[in-house]
């Protein structure tokens, strides 16, 4: 996620400074590169997923998420991420979840979950 961009003209050479937070692991990343350039922009998918079931040790396996389409995912979340600790607690509560998964250049990450109501 770009949150800063400034330009600067040294010697006749416009430049363009980015600053950016990869939305996956949280670390600021900066590029310098000419205004005449062309610059990447990566397209950053959500997709929904119902959840039945997680692991202790923070796996999501294969069939433990259904997308609306029928796709099926094996993700996995820290144990220690407090999201984790949410969601867990969701599921022994006996509710149903659906968790949101956000994916851009070969990355995933569970983002954020809602219930769905009780099983």
């Amino acid at each position: 996620m770009v949150v800063e961009v400034s330009t600067t003209d040294e010697d006749g050479n416009a430049k363009c400074h980015f600053v950016g937070i990869d939305i996956f692991n949280g670390d600021k990343l900066e590029e310098t590169v000419p205004s005449s350039d062309n610059c990447d922009v990566p397209h950053v998918n959500s997709t929904e997923y119902r959840l039945f079931d997680i692991s202790e040790d923070g796996h999501v396996r294969m069939s433990s998420c259904l997308s609306r389409t029928g796709v099926t995912k094996d993700l996995e979340i820290p144990t220690d991420d407090p999201l984790f600790q949410k969601i867990k607690s969701g599921v022994d509560e006996g509710n149903q979840l659906a968790v949101t998964v956000m994916s851009a250049m070969g990355e995933e990450k569970i983002f954020a979950f809602t219930e769905i109501g009780p099983e």
